[in-house]
């Protein structure tokens, strides 16, 4: 059982498990269980440069970020559960809870966050009834979204990233990881509005 899964391993999904990570040690996050599938093949991350982003040197690839996030998550944060080369089919809800289903087993957590990609080709049963068309995409690029208010879909189910209804921006994407992740954060620590920052000690 986990109390936070993360489906989504491009920009808002390595983001979003990188701030739960860093809550560690705070007393209302230390014994949490998190976990990122980190599917990856299908992110827009793989054939990108970015030459426009704060914080990243001109010409860095998009596929390097993806390795590196991965990483960093390793390196920094390796309560963190990366379940790797499985890809979601179905989402279900029971008794409070969620069933992950993917196509090699199935995993149960107390809270879901969706950050995969907007593409029409969105494939996880059990969201049906969620999908719309991207509101700030161009309509012949046939995006959708996953509706939602201020990254919530419904109780303990977030969307982060494109698929929240952002534009594909590597900073946005990025950005609404981390609001979710605050969100989760905020959730867990008894509604107390939180976030997680490290400081240079003088």
């Amino acid at each position: 059982m986990f109390d936070a899964l993360i489906i989504g391993a491009g920009a808002a999904g390595l983001s979003c498990a990188l701030v739960l990570g860093s809550a560690k040690n705070k007393p209302f996050a230390k014994d949490k269980k998190i976990g990122i599938i980190a599917h990856q093949k299908s992110s827009h991350l793989q054939t990108a440069l970015f030459n426009n982003v704060l914080g990243l040197k001109p010409g860095t690839l998009g596929k390097d970020i993806l390795n590196e996030g991965l990483q960093q998550i390793t390196d920094l944060y390796p309560h963190v559960t990366q379940i790797d080369s499985e890809k979601v089919t179905q989402i279900d809800q029971s008794y409070g809870d969620f069933k992950v289903t993917t196509n090699k087993g199935e995993y149960l957590s107390k809270i879901v966050v969706i950050a995969v990609g907007y593409t029409n080709l969105f494939t996880i049963s059990g969201l049906e009834n969620y999908i719309e068309p991207h509101p700030r995409a161009a309509v012949e690029k046939d995006r959708i979204w996953l509706k939602n208010t201020d990254h919530l879909v419904e109780d303990n189910l977030y969307v982060a990233g494109t698929l929240a209804g952002w534009r594909s921006q590597f900073a946005i994407a990025s950005g609404s990881g981390a609001h979710v992740a605050t969100d989760i954060l905020t959730l867990w620590n008894d509604g107390k509005q939180t976030k997680v920052h490290d400081k240079v000690i003088a």
